[in-house]
Formats: structure tokens, sequence, C-alpha cells
């Protein structure tokens, strides 16, 4: 059961949110279905000016209190910050949160790039992300409970519960804050749980976040209590308790705005409140404590961007230009959805009657109807060119400005639309503005649709047929209705029109679900091979060898003399080591790579990249993590003499008077004449180790390969038993391939190594490297970083299946000298799925990490 909900963790918790939308929505069906959408709009404007100016100064109110909870939690982890400041990114932080859902991700990023800005650490935001949760924990904890306590009658009436079980559950809830506030007062030292520490707030901090958020949550509730009908026939103590619960339900759905679940709750648990009385009041509140601030947030979000900006750069274009880069891509691809929406949303609803009445003198029927199916088409089309938008594709921005120009026609031409065909004008405009911001070639069915932007497409045609349903409930469905055509039937037209939005996005979900995924780029040619190996002469790491494996695409620098070796995994491109040849070109042709990876919408990864270009990747804008260390042998004073050497010295000794093994170099001419020999021996390794051939940044049994290269074997009676191929620099010599057959006699690898050092210092070679060691040096301190503290976890309850500790052992009785070995990559969140193209690249594909 945990491994199925490992394979499926990503479609998992948009499942679920799908899920609790979806009954939300079957129970506004059922709740609504007898409501006209007319009846709504005139409970709305008979709704008392007075009413409506109360609820808005409760919502200036709450959101008043909801900065409290910033500025407490600033307090209590010790940081001050100005108080505009704080209002400001608060104010943001909870206005998007409340609009588009899991706050505490979407509310916690204005915060992280606000606090981040004002000097903030990372963990010290995450705690005033805790602390802000904590403070609405507590108020929605405080208050649910008096209601059950102080209104037991009316929480008998609405919830349906005996008065004893109310008290009961109520004592119960204030209980639990109140065990909390006593922990607060007493408990002096971090409390302990699961081996980490928490600091606990103070007392006079923690009933501090208990009255701000009693106070915040009941404006919020006062808000919408202002707008409910006067015979409602609760007190406001008792409303607070039912809004608590509806308000918790939705923050719980992970829905954004809780839009569905909140109204759903209030409709069961009000059941005696008007149901169009009721929505009306909801949508008025929606309108006034979640759109208007989030638009007052976006409006605060984007000027604070803009004076960041303003500051950095001196020249006001300049600061355009970067605005239009960084920002604009994705507020436009965010726009186009929600344009693809409207549309959608339009086509469910009937035509305004005089608009429809212009149109049938103007047009004949069939230009209405297919426009009213071109409307909905194109709706659909743009929500899904939205997303190749926001990857930046040129072609995804081609198609969208002639599905707008197409979809301004539609509009018009199906009911006079004209707000509509204004929206997308707009939009296009802005589109044509930014067309300097869309060069990425990558093909748009080759980029996967997340999980979220799946579920955000059915949710919007779910609305969208949910709308139809209720605006036509009086229409009486029969299958006649499909073949109904006429100006004034507006239900026909909206139930083929929905039948088409949802085969197209149905198309292209099975599309997505079933296409192939992108070839292999095409390998280097023979020249390119040459090229590189004219490199290798100027470079001092031998894994560059690697090079002539000939599975790796190459980027030459325009002069010839340099070169980066890299492939593509998914859209992680990974570049194998430091770039090659000429030192003066790396930092041009690094950043050569890093614009190609970002014109293709890629990754950029260097992979085992030395301590020497730690500058250059940071320069990039990459962030590091340590894999490991690489282990290297002195061979200036390499020998066998002396007490640390014995255990070498008794091997050598061992292997050729009492295995009678010797050791010889064969140079790469004589390496084709013995292939066949080298060739049963690596099958007989594989089959002995049950691995399969790897690749990427180790070699394999490739004929072409390793007849470039010496090859140092281990002969017993004449016949090789062992083999070793060797990559040279101008001071290194190291090994790649190192195999042995059934026959080698047991300690064949240590007599060929101390052979092969001996070897190399007879040979002028300053170093011998070992290769290394994963996961091998990474701090233990408990202020290391996250990276650290992963890695020894997989290297401490990995043991069992890749000797990390051996591994580390074997180098070490050579007396070598470690250096560290880094991955530079985007990081973040990406890190994860970086390791795995990586390893999936080295393997030769994601069955063999997991099975060879």
């Amino acid at each position: 059961m945990i491994a199925l909900i490992q394979r499926y963790k990503a479609w998992l918790m948009p499942a679920v949110t799908l899920l609790i939308f979806s009954v939300a929505a079957l129970v506004l069906q059922r709740s609504l279905s007898h409501l006209r959408w007319a009846d709504v709009v005139e409970e709305l404007a008979r709704t008392p000016l007075q009413n409506i100016w109360l609820a808005s100064l409760c919502a200036v109110g709450s959101y008043a209190m909801l900065t409290m909870y910033d500025l407490l939690s600033l307090r209590i982890i010790g940081k001050k910050l100005p108080l505009w400041r704080v209002i400001e990114t608060s104010f943001t932080a909870y206005a998007v949160g409340h609009s588009v859902g899991l706050s505490s991700i979407s509310g916690g990023s204005v915060r992280l790039r606000q606090y981040s800005a004002d000097g903030l650490k990372a963990m010290e935001i995450a705690a005033v992300i805790a602390l802000c949760s904590l403070t609405f924990t507590l108020g929605v904890s405080t208050l649910l409970g008096l209601s059950l306590l102080l209104e037991g009658e009316q929480a008998q009436t609405v919830l349906h519960i005996q008065l004893p079980v109310a008290h009961w559950l109520g004592g119960l809830v204030l209980c639990v804050v109140a065990i909390y506030l006593l922990i607060t007062a007493v408990r002096q030292r971090p409390l302990t749980i699961s081996g980490q520490a928490f600091k606990l707030p103070s007392f006079h901090f923690s009933a501090a976040q208990l009255i701000t958020s009693c106070i915040d949550l009941s404006f919020a509730a006062a808000a919408l209590y202002f707008l409910l009908p006067d015979q409602l026939g609760l007190s406001f103590p008792a409303f607070v308790g039912i809004y608590v619960l509806a308000l918790a339900a939705g923050v719980a759905s992970n829905v954004p705005g809780g839009l569905g679940v909140f109204e759903g709750v209030l409709l069961l648990m009000l059941p005696d409140v008007p149901n169009d009385k009721l929505l009306g009041a909801v949508l008025l509140y929606r309108l006034i404590y979640y759109i208007v601030p989030f638009m007052l947030g976006m409006a605060l979000l984007l000027w604070g961007e803009w004076e960041v900006q303003s500051k950095r750069l001196e020249e006001p274009f300049r600061v355009a230009k970067r605005w239009i880069e960084f920002l604009l891509p994705e507020v436009l691809s965010v726009l186009v959805f929600l344009a693809g929406a409207v549309l959608l949303l339009s086509g469910s609803l009937p035509a305004i009657g005089k608009r429809m009445d212009w149109l049938a003198d103007l047009l004949p029927l069939g230009v209405v109807e297919l426009s009213h199916l071109a409307g909905s088409a194109v709706g659909v089309g743009l929500m899904i060119l939205a997303r190749g938008l926001y990857r930046r594709l040129d072609g995804a921005w081609w198609l969208t400005q002639v599905l707008i120009v197409a979809g301004i026609f539609a509009q018009l031409l199906k009911g006079v639309d004209y707000e509509e065909a204004l929206l997308l004008f707009v939009i296009g405009l802005m589109l044509w503005a930014s067309r300097a911001r869309f060069y990425r070639r990558a093909p748009l069915l080759a980029q996967r649709f997340s999980p979220w932007w799946f579920i955000n497409v059915a949710l919007v045609l779910g609305a969208a047929i949910w709308l139809g349903v209720v605006a036509y409930k009086n229409v009486s469905y029969a299958n006649h209705l499909w073949w109904d055509f006429a100006f004034e039937a507006d239900a026909p037209r909206m139930l083929r029109a929905t039948l088409l939005a949802v085969f197209i996005a149905s198309i292209f979900a099975m599309m997505q679900l079933l296409g192939a995924s992108r070839p292999r780029a095409d390998l280097p040619s023979a020249e390119d091979l040459e090229k590189a190996s004219a490199c290798l002469a100027k470079s001092s790491e031998t894994m560059a060898n690697l090079a002539l494996l000939g599975d790796k695409q190459f980027l030459f620098c325009d002069e010839g003399d340099a070169f980066i070796m890299y492939q593509r995994g998914n859209r992680s491109w990974i570049a194998l080591g430091d770039p090659v040849g000429n030192p003066d070109r790396f930092e041009n042709l690094a950043w050569r790579f890093r614009e190609m990876c970002d014109k293709h919408g890629g990754r950029p990864v260097f992979y085992e990249v030395s301590a020497a270009q730690l500058p250059l990747y940071l320069d990039l804008g990459l962030s590091l993590v340590k894999l490991g260390e690489e282990a290297r042998v002195p061979l200036a004073n390499f020998g066998l003499e002396g007490s640390k050497r014995a255990e070498l010295r008794q091997a050598k000794r061992k292997a050729e008077q009492r295995d009678g093994l010797s050791f010889r170099i064969l140079q790469p001419a004589e390496v084709p004449t013995h292939i066949e020999q080298l060739r049963l021996i690596s099958d007989d390794w594989l089959i002995a180790k049950s691995v399969a051939e790897k690749g990427f940044s180790v070699g394999n049994f490739e004929p072409e390969y390793l007849c470039r290269f010496p090859i140092a074997v281990a002969e017993k009676d004449g016949a090789i038993v062992a083999f070793a191929n060797l990559w040279r620099t101008a001071n290194e010599v190291s090994v790649d391939l190192m195999r042995y057959g059934s026959t080698a006699p047991r300690g064949v690898m240590d007599y060929l190594f101390v052979e092969m050092m001996l070897w190399g210092r007879a040979n002028n070679f300053q170093w011998f490297n070992l290769g290394m060691a994963p996961l091998s040096g990474l701090e233990k301190h408990p202020l290391a970083p996250l990276w650290h503290k992963l890695g020894l976890l997989v290297h401490r309850y990995g043991e069992p299946f890749y000797n990390f500790d051996g591994l580390r052992r074997y180098k070490e009785k050579f007396d070598p000298v470690w250096r560290p070995r880094y991955l530079a990559s985007p990081g973040g969140l990406a890190l994860p799925r970086i390791l795995l193209d990586t390893a999936s690249l080295i393997a030769g594909g994601m069955k063999e990490v997991v099975f060879k």
C-alpha cells in the first residue's frame, strides 16, 4: 500500500482536492437545484448599502488583525522589521493565500520573497509561517469551543447533536487550548519531538496569539453576518462557530479560496436560511473579503517588485526589460488560462436578449451556432496553451495569438459579448508587446503537464457544466434537445459547446498520457570525437577521457579548443565534470551552455565538478551540493617500503609468488588483438556481479573506446585474468573499467592497483586517481546543510545496498589525498528530480536504476 502511494503521490493531493471539490459541488447542486440565477442577482441588489459598508469595515479589521499574526511571529523569533514592511508583506501573503489556496505555500512564497529581501534566513521565515498557522489554529479552536459551550442550544439545532455532547466537545477543545497555554507558561526549555527541538513561545506571546486570532476570526465572521438576511435566527456567537467550521473545512480542502466547500458547509448548517439569500450573501462576501484584497495584494506585490528592480538598475528602460523578462510570461500564462475559463463559463450562460435580437437581424443562424462552439473550443485551447506560455515556448505564443483573434470574433458573433472580446484584446496586446520573452523552440506536446494543471482544467470544465445546469434547470432535457437550432435556443447551444470542450480536453489528456518520450539526441560524429581528443591534451582531469565513450553530446567553443560534454535526461541537461580544454574559454563556454538550456527549457546541471571551478558555477546562478570525495595517491614518494605499506607489499608478493601473476601494459595498438579475450572477462564479471553496463560517468565495454587507451593486465600462465584501461593526462593517471574473470585469484585487484601505481611513478606521473567515494566527507554538525543530513541518512541506511564505508576504507589503505566533488544545479525542489535524471543516465534507464 505504501509503495502504491509513493508511486502515485504526485497525483494523490490533486485527486483528493478534486474529490473534495466534487462532493462540495454535489451538495451545492442538491441544495440549489430549485434556485434561479435571477433570484441570486435580485438578492444581491436588495442588500442594504449600510450592511455592505459594515461588512467592508469588518473585512478591514480582519486584515488588520492578520497583520498582527506576522508582527507577533517576528517578535517571537527575535526579529524586528519596519512596521510598514510587515503590513505590506502580511496583507499580500494573506490576500494571495486566501484566494489561491494552499495558503501555507502560496502565502509562504510571498513571505519568502519579501522577508528574504529584508535579511531573514530561510529557517526564520519558515518559523514565521509556522507561527502564523499556529495563531490561526488557536483562534479557530477557541471560538469553536466557546460557541459549543455557550451556545449549545443553537448548536444542538444546527449541528443536530445533543446539548451535553455540544458542551462536552466545547469544553474538550478549550481544555486542549488551555493545556497548550499552560505548557508555554511553565516550560522554559525547548520541546523535543522525534529528535527535533522546538522552542515554544512564552506565555504572554501565546496569549497575544490567541486574542489576536479570536478578534480576526470574529471580524471575518461579522463581515458575512452583516450580509445575511435579518431573519437568520442565530446569535452572533453561535454563527461564529458555524463560520469557523466552514472556514476550517475550506482551508483543509486546499481548494482555492475554499470555493464550493465553504458554501456547502454553510448550506448544510443553515438549512432555515433561503438558499438564494445565502448564496447572494456569500458571493458578496467573497467579493469584499477575497477578490478585492487579492487585487490590492497583487498590486502591492507588483509595486514592490517595481521598486526593487528600479533600485537595482539605473535606467528605467533596463528596469522594464528585466520586469518583462522575469515576471510577465508567468503572469500572462495565468491571464490566458483565466481568459480560457471565462470563455467556457460564458458559453454556459444564456445570451443577453437584446444582443441576440441584433444578431438575428444581421447574421444567419449557422454563424451564431458555429461561433458558440468556437468560443468554447478556444477557451479549452487557451487553458492548454497557458502551460506552454509559462514555459516561454515560441510555438505556444503564436498559437495563442491565433486563438485570441478567433476568440474575439467568436464572442462577438455568438452574442455580442464585447466584455470577453475586450479582455482577449487586452491580453493579446500584452502578449504582442512581450514577444521577445517567448523564445524557446521546444515542441508544445513534448512538455509534460503537471497533475495540478490537469486538475485546474478539470475544475473549470466542472464549474462550466455546473453553471450551465443551474442556469437552465427549468429546461426539460431530452434527446431532441441536442438538435434544436434557433436564436432563442440557448440550452442546446450550451450542451453542444460543453460536449465539444470536454471532448477537446479529453483528447489532449490522452495524448499527454499516451505520448512517447522525447527521443535521445544524436551522438557525436567521428570528427567530433577527434576534435574532443585534441582538447584532452590540455586537460588536467583524467575523467575528461569519458568524452571518447561516444555517449555524450559536445558543445565546443568558437575556437574549437575547449568543450563541454553533456547529455539530456528529461528536462535535466547534465554536463559531466568541468569544461575541458583551454581554461581561458571556460567562462564563455559555461554561459553558452546555460543559455542553451534556458532556450530549450532545460535545467543546467554540472555533475562531479571540482572545487577549483566553483566560482564559475556560482556566477551562473547555480546551487552546489557535495557528492563525495575523490581519492588521489601522490606518486612521487609512493613505494612498498615501511610498515604502512606492509599489506600492499604482501599482496604483491602473494600474487607473484603464490598465484603466479604477472603485470604488463598493452599499448593501444596491441588492444585490438586481445579485445575478444578482454570481452570474455568483462562478460564473466558482469554475470558474476549481476549488473548491467553503465554509461555517462563511467565507461563500458565498447571496443572502439577501449582501443584508444593503454590497458593494464594481470596474466596467469600467459592468459589475461584481469584488466583495467588507463586514463592519462600530463600529470595524472587513473583507471576506468576494472574487471576480472572467474579464474582470477583472490586479491588480483590489489595487485593491479599496486603495479599500476608503481608504473605511474616510473613514468613520471604525479598522481594516481582512485575515483570518488560517494557521500564521503559530509558534515555531521547539527547546523550542517539539509543536503548533508539527507546524505548521511542515505549513507547510514543504504550501506547494505551500496558499500559506502567499505569503498572508503579500501581506498584509504593507499594513503590518498581526498578532494571534494560537487553537483552544480538550480537546486531547490528540482534537486531530487535532477539526481534521479542523473542516476537514470548513468544506469541506462529508470528500470536499471532500480533493478541493476
